[in-house]
């Protein structure tokens, strides 16, 4: 399991476990840092002098050897792969370079040591500055709220108000702040990968031209970096439409926070302060707890934890609710208060004071209190614009007057779908298409109005109009999973079997698209449309999750592959029937394991094709390719919260959960408010 997702949500909730997510991805960071620093020292090592060549090469091997990168999510792309073994490789390559000690080239520091030091400096450095805006923007906003919620009720209103005003707009900057450095911390993890292995890539191929074999060694390495480009540059294609889709999640989520709260089974959960009976002569103390609450079960967890003091979790608590009041301010000198009691712990009241007013009016709704004016947050999913589009005749219609128009007009147009056209003119085009009256006045064929960028433009966008994607929100996490693991045969028979499993007329327009792109691709050394790009162009728009989340967005990647292998085996898949003697495809499985990289073509066939790598196009052998706390909870634990409660519970419940299991069984995800 790599790094996990940093979701934009979590900014608001500002969670002790979200706190441990972002201290991981800062720790791989500067685990990458201190690594490119030695590599650098490495590196200048290997010009300074030739008789410590070949020890700084074995010491140099050995530290590309070692490093793995982590990645987001629960497994990687085939590409990814490759990159992650291409440092092993790169190690191999220095191995059989020991014996021959010969001057590196001057060039050396332009290809290598330059554009490292420029990644650590323009990269990670600026994560490191953001990380220190962050822990002091982090210990600002906690310090101002601690002051904030100590103000007593009795000031006046308007000095209150004013108080209320600065809380408000000083939590909202912490709110920007944060979501500007989780974006620019999962930026970096993803970008590294390419952003390090290009500037080795050049390393390598300058160093071999100044040994007397290096002809012969850089002649066996083309073909490995030639892959490798491959590699880095669908890495980067999907990087591109990853990185924009998460821009546009998290200006959604800046817009509007409340509406894309992330599924809990805690009906609420969030930042109270807890007050803390002390003997005489202390008096009490508030502490600021992590609080969940699960409504079915009535369990109420509450863990200590302090952003300021490093983020350490305390021994948390859990007690099973019996009442919740409110506190009115002529019987404490705290606002926002309220009062629980356990049913389970005869005698014991906690006052707990919420972050606002109406975050309180929030807590006294999810725990059935007096005064639960606001309505309950509960977890929406984003909703689609349908607009005309379905799946129908006309549907039909449409997509095989593109698609004769397109193979007729402009097979062989480069960039064929990576192109768009004008807004205007696609959203005209597909009026006049989806509208009865016009649809067969249209003559895509022939006519020269219409340019093929605006065809191929508006079959894309009345696919992603459809009221649910091609290959439906219920298989989606299905088509996924074997795209994340196994052989390449058995991805191959899974997907083949999960078309199977589609709806007939959803499978009968998903047959004619595939069979159109393959022709696509068979064109794609004048088109420059391989089969990886048009991954990249269908693999959202056939493809996507029904919730929007920064995890869903990191399986964009997993979505191009589908696509890359419907259209690779487009005869197989849609002419002949699963094999019924294999067993079903494992669906939603946990973490993969290791798999040999997919290829395009099967092994022993040795035909051409064209490798487009922007405006690079390369010829490549597909034959030649390598193979790549506790649960029973004293009585007495809770003394130190307790206050007299006029009634006593007659009735114990179950104990409570360690921490293990504070996310287990209970409460639904569609009941769900939050207070941070």
């Amino acid at each position: 399991m790599g790094l996990q997702p940093l979701e934009f949500s979590d900014c608001y909730l500002d969670s002790p476990w979200f706190r441990e997510r972002i201290r991981a991805h800062e720790a791989e960071l500067e685990r990458t840092n201190k690594f490119i620093k030695e590599l650098i020292k490495d590196g200048k090592n290997l010009i300074a002098a030739t008789k410590s060549l070949s020890a700084a090469q074995r010491k140099f091997a050995h530290s590309l050897r070692d490093f793995k990168f982590e990645f987001i999510g629960d497994a990687e792309t085939d590409d990814e792969r490759c990159i992650d073994a291409s440092l092993r490789e790169f190690s191999n390559f220095l191995k059989n370079l020991e014996e021959q000690r010969e001057i590196m080239a001057l060039s050396v520091t332009e290809t290598l040591i330059k554009p490292l030091e420029k990644f650590r400096k323009e990269q990670l450095g600026a994560v490191k500055e953001e990380k220190k805006k962050f822990d002091k923007e982090t210990e600002k906003n906690y310090s101002l709220i601690d002051k904030h919620l100590n103000l007593s009720a009795k000031k006046k209103d308007s000095h209150l108000q004013e108080a209320d005003i600065q809380v408000e707009q000083n939590r909202q900057h912490f709110y920007e702040l944060s979501l500007e450095y989780v974006c620019k911390l999962q930026e970096i993890q993803e970008r590294k990968k390419f952003e390090f292995v290009e500037p080795m890539l050049s390393f390598f191929q300058g160093m071999f031209t100044f040994y007397h074999q290096g002809h012969e060694l850089a002649k066996d390495f083309n073909h490995y970096k030639m892959e490798l480009q491959i590699n880095i540059q669908n890495t980067r294609n999907r990087f591109e439409g990853t990185r924009s889709e998460v821009e546009e999640l998290m200006n959604k989520i800046r817009q509007n926070p409340k509406d894309h709260k992330r599924a809990s089974q805690f009906t609420a959960e969030g930042y109270l302060y807890v007050q803390e009976k002390r003997p005489p002569p202390f008096g009490s103390s508030w502490v600021k707890h992590y609080c969940m609450y699960r409504k079915a079960a009535k369990k109420f967890n509450i863990i200590p934890f302090e952003h300021r003091s490093g983020g350490k979790l305390g021994d948390g608590e859990v007690f099973f609710l019996k009442e919740c009041t409110r506190r009115h301010t002529d019987s404490i000198d705290r606002r926002f208060c309220f009062d629980v009691e356990a049913a389970d712990r005869p005698g014991v009241s906690l006052t707990m004071q919420a972050f606002s007013e109406e975050e309180r009016k929030q807590w006294l709704e999810a725990l059935g209190g007096k005064e639960a004016l606001f309505p309950s947050f509960n977890r929406a999913i984003i909703p689609r614009p349908e607009g005309g589009a379905q799946l129908d005749k006309m549907g039909f219609t449409i997509l095989r007057k593109c698609i004769s128009a397109v193979e007729t007009r402009g097979i062989n147009d480069q960039g064929l779908y990576r192109v768009v056209g004008v807004s205007s003119k696609v959203q005209r085009l597909l009026s006049m298409l989806m509208d009865v009256k016009t649809c067969n006045e249209v003559d895509l064929e022939n006519s020269i109005d219409w340019e093929v960028k605006t065809i191929t433009s508006a079959l894309k966008q009345y696919l992603r109009s459809l009221p649910e994607p091609l290959m439906t929100y219920e298989l989606h996490g299905d088509f996924i999973v074997p795209a994340k693991s196994g052989s390449p045969e058995s991805r191959v028979n899974a997907v083949h079997f999960l078309v199977h499993k589609l709806p007939e007329k959803n499978k009968e327009m998903l047959d004619i698209l595939v069979k159109h792109l393959t022709n696509v691709s068979n064109h794609s050394k004048q088109n420059l449309m391989t089969v990886a790009n048009l991954g990249v162009v269908f693999g959202p728009t056939l493809m996507r999750p029904q919730e929007e989340t920064v995890a869903a967005i990191m399986d964009l990647k997993f979505q191009n592959i589908v696509v890359e292998i419907l259209i690779e085996n487009h005869e197989k898949i849609f002419r002949t029937l699963p094999d019924a003697t294999l067993p079903e495809p494992v669906t939603l499985s946990a973490s993969p394991p290791n798999a040999p990289p997919r290829q395009s073509k099967r092994q022993g066939q040795r035909t051409k094709r064209p490798v487009a790598v922007y405006n690079l196009c390369l010829e490549l052998e597909d034959g030649d390719r390598p193979n790549l706390p506790k649960e029973d909870t004293p009585p007495s634990s809770l003394d130190s919260f307790s206050s007299p409660s006029p009634t006593a519970a007659a009735a114990h419940g179950p104990p409570g959960p360690d921490r293990n299991h504070l996310l287990a069984d209970g409460g639904t995800s569609g009941d769900w408010t939050s207070t941070a």
